[in-house]
Order: structure tokens, then C-alpha cells, then sequence
């Protein structure tokens, strides 16, 4: 036991970026074999079997995290469709597959996803972005996102998928890596653009205004009182919460540790006043998941359906999956899985100012108001869910028109909307480390404007 924990020490020490074990907190050493336990078995259950991919592609992704996941016992049960992993003994994991709402982790007491009644999302053969069929590519344009994809992967920069949509047709895409155009890859916190999109459509159908309180009851009663839904959008509601992603930290708890994401973070304190501070927080997403969930109905089966006939269905995903916590509520910071297509239509329907297929999703209003930055003292290149390129001293990505904003992710996943340029860019991998965005989009940009 003694030199199991010190194995885990050594590596998450190094693995984590901790210099020194004297940096170590107890939290830390305490927290460590659940977050790998936990985090190994979501990881490898949804690479395996929502995107597909091999238990060796699956395995050698989620080594990149920490050099411990290499000592992860990992148990496959191609018939219940689970993955258990364990870490020295001293924790243990499951995550379970369900068709339509992909891997969760196993706690006693939650089986809220079990009862889900899903269905398949339909596939349609129109042209995109209704449906699958292209007939618009663009030769030039495919060239150049082929030339990308190869130099990114000689690199070492994993890039699996790179689309763009030009004048609403898609008019190149190149695949990598065991993807395709119908692989549901993760776009980790590119799921936070998508969950506003979500909260816009409830206003859009009068069921909530964005100035109002979310209305938790946990709150009722002291300062958080005063968060309204805009604090919640824009990432400026003042509460407690750590990004690191250490064990011990508050991102690692809530994701592999917690049956429910959001009841972690509604016990969260605020430390500052609403609306003055930018904190990014996964937490705050998880929050705003809560609130469509509450306002869906508040039931597993109402907020899946309501997803499925409000936000799916009318945005033409096909080949995507968006994963719910174990009791039921989606995880909206982390874990939509989409093909490149999907994430596409996604950007497609923001640049149309809400409207996609003849459907409005969210009012042009809500969009103009998700690209507008943020009001706090301390960063404000920050819509509603969405990375801008304007509101602070410099550009985010200065070699791209100043009205350009994203949806982002970990390992550097990214879906670019340019209206000036009427471009969408989808960039979906596995990169360990930075990723030259500025500099390849910028060529992307030029390359339309020929």
C-alpha cells in the first residue's frame, strides 16, 4: 500500500506539473487514486464505444494525462458494454454505455440513466447541412486542409478531423487517426457553446429571460442570491471554483469523482461580486445544465426528450452523442461527442444568427448578445460560452478578423466562426500541448478570400 501511494505521488507529481512533493497537499495524495480510477474508466468507456476507437487508440489518449494511468488495471465488458479500471486497489471505477446517451460512471443509488427511453438521431441524405451528402467541395480549399491535417500529424499534433464551411456549404474535410466523417469525437469544453445555445432556446420559447435569478434554492438565502443567468453565461458569477485539474482540485472532482456535477457546485461559496470577476469555471457550465434540466422539466426522460426534439433534431446532428452524470443531467462543460459535420452545423447556425434549415434554434438577438464581451474588471474576451477574439487589450488571435469567436476544448479542439469571411473552421484532436491555430485558420481565411 505504502509503495503504491508513492508510485502515485512520483508520477501525478510529475505527470500533473507539480514541481516538488513538498507542493503536494494532502488533498492531493488523498484525491488521486479516485480521479485516475474515475477518470480512466469515462475516458476509455466513451473513446471505445461513442467514438469507436481501438482499446489501444483509447488507452494511449488517456495516457497523455499522467504517466499513473499507465498503471491502471483496465477491464473491458464488450457485452455490457462498460470499462473498469482500478488503480493499485486502492479505487476502483466503472463507466457503462448506454445507446444514445453514451458512458457514465457507476454510483450506488443513481440509476437515473438506466431508465432513459432514447433513440437513434435520424440520418438524412440531403445536402449538408441538413444532411450527410456533400457535393460541394471545393478543390483548392480540400487541398489546403489536406496539406494541413498531413503537416499537423508529421508534427505530432494529432489532428483526427479539419472541416470548413464557406457561404453555408461545406466545401472541404480531411479525417486522421481512425476518424471519419461520422465519428463522434469529444470536443470536451467545446460542450459549454453548445449548453448556450441550449439556455437561448429556453428564452427563445419564453421559459426563462436571461436577467432573471436561475432560481436554485441553495441560494435563496444569501449573497449568491444576486447571480442572474447572464453571471452564469458569461462566467462572471463570482463562485468558488478551481480549473487546475489536479486531484484534489474542484474540475477533477466534479468530473470523475461525482454522481451529479452540478450539485457539487451548487455548494460552491461566491468570493466575488456577481458580475465584476471572470473566473472560467467547467463548474459554472455544469450549472447552466442544471438550469435546463429544472426547466425542461426536471426529470432524466423530460431533459433528454427536450434536448432531443428542441436541439438536436432541428440542428441536424447526426453522428453525436452529449453524455449526462449519472443522475441524469447532461455534463454541458465536457462531454458532447460529435462528428466534425455536427460540430459544424452547430457554427453554421450561429452564423446564420440562429436560424438553421429553415429552423430557429436561438433569436438573432441571443446571438448578438453570446459575441459580445463580457463586463468584469478582469477579462471580457468571453461571451456567453464562447471565446472572443475582441474585448481585452489584444487580439486572441490577432491574424484573424476581430469579430471571430470559438467554442474550445482541451487538447486543443476548436470550431471557428468568422461572419466577415462567412466561414466556419472545425478543428477536432488529440493535442498534447499548444496547437498553431492563429497561424493555419489564418491560411484557411486567405485561402477563401481567393
Amino acid at each position: 500500500m505504502k509503495k503504491a501511494l508513492f508510485i502515485i505521488v512520483i508520477l501525478l507529481g510529475s505527470g500533473f506539473g507539480i514541481i516538488g512533493l513538498l507542493g503536494l497537499s494532502p488533498a492531493y495524495i488523498i484525491s488521486a487514486p479516485g480521479v485516475a480510477s474515475g477518470m480512466g474508466a469515462k475516458i476509455l468507456c466513451s473513446a471505445r464505444y461513442v467514438s469507436g476507437f481501438s482499446e489501444q487508440q483509447a488507452f494511449d489518449d488517456l495516457l497523455q494525462y499522467s504517466p499513473v494511468l499507465e498503471y491502471l488495471s483496465i477491464e473491458y465488458s464488450p457485452a455490457e458494454q462498460s470499462v473498469t479500471t482500478s488503480l493499485f486497489g486502492l479505487s476502483s471505477a466503472t463507466a457503462i454505455y448506454l445507446p444514445g446517451i453514451g458512458c457514465a460512471n457507476r454510483y450506488p443509488g443513481f440509476d437515473q440513466r438506466s431508465t432513459l427511453q432514447t433513440r437513434a438521431l435520424p440520418v438524412f441524405s440531403s445536402q449538408w447541412p441538413h444532411g450527410n451528402r456533400v457535393e460541394t467541395i471545393n478543390a483548392q480549399m480540400q487541398q489546403l486542409i489536406e496539406q494541413l491535417l498531413e503537416q499537423d500529424n508529421r508534427e505530432g499534433l494529432n489532428t483526427r478531423a479539419l472541416l470548413v464551411a464557406h457561404k453555408g456549404q461545406l466545401v472541404a474535410e480531411a479525417y486522421g487517426q481512425n476518424a471519419g466523417p461520422e465519428t463522434p469525437l469529444l470536443g470536451w469544453s467545446m460542450a459549454k457553446s453548445l449548453t448556450s445555445v441550449m439556455i437561448g432556446n429556453l428564452e427563445l420559447r419564453g421559459l426563462l429571460d436571461a436577467q432573471d435569478a436561475p432560481g436554485f434554492p441553495e441560494w435563496a438565502n444569501d449573497d449568491r442570491s444576486a447571480i442572474r443567468i447572464n453571471h452564469l453565461l458569461t462566467m462572471t458569477d463570482g463562485l468558488e471554483f478551481s480549473e487546475q485539474y489536479d486531484p484534489g482540485d474542484d474540475a477533477t472532482a466534479m468530473l470523475f469523482t461525482e454522481p451529479s456535477a452540478s450539485a457539487y457546485v451548487l455548494e460552491k461559496p461566491q468570493t466575488h461580486e456577481s458580475g465584476s470577476y471572470f473566473n472560467y469555471s467547467s463548474g459554472t457550465a455544469n450549472l447552466l445544465s442544471r438550469l435546463y434540466f429544472e426547466r425542461s422539466g426536471g426529470t432524466a426522460q423530460s431533459n433528454y426528450d427536450d434536448f432531443i426534439n428542441h436541439i438536436a433534431v432541428p440542428l441536424s446532428f447526426q453522428h453525436s452523442i452529449f453524455e449526462t452524470d449519472a443522475s441524469g443531467v447532461f455534463v454541458g462543460s465536457s462531454y458532447l461527442y460529435a462528428s466534425a459535420r455536427d460540430w459544424a452545423r452547430l457554427g453554421q447556425m450561429m452564423l446564420n444568427e440562429g436560424v438553421l434549415n429553415g429552423q430557429r434554434i436561438v433569436s438573432a438577438d441571443w446571438v448578438a448578445r453570446s459575441t459580445r464581451p463580457n463586463t468584469s474588471q478582469n477579462e471580457t474576451a468571453y461571451g456567453f460560452q464562447w471565446w472572443l477574439n475582441r474585448g481585452d487589450e489584444q487580439l486572441r488571435w490577432p491574424d484573424l478578423p476581430e469579430e471571430s469567436y470559438a467554442a474550445q476544448g482541451n487538447r486543443q479542439q476548436n470550431m471557428m466562426i468568422i461572419p466577415s469571411a462567412d466561414l466556419v473552421i472545425v478543428r477536432l484532436g488529440w493535442t498534447s500541448g499548444g496547437y498553431p491555430l492563429n497561424e493555419r485558420f489564418a491560411r484557411i481565411v486567405a485561402a477563401a478570400a481567393e
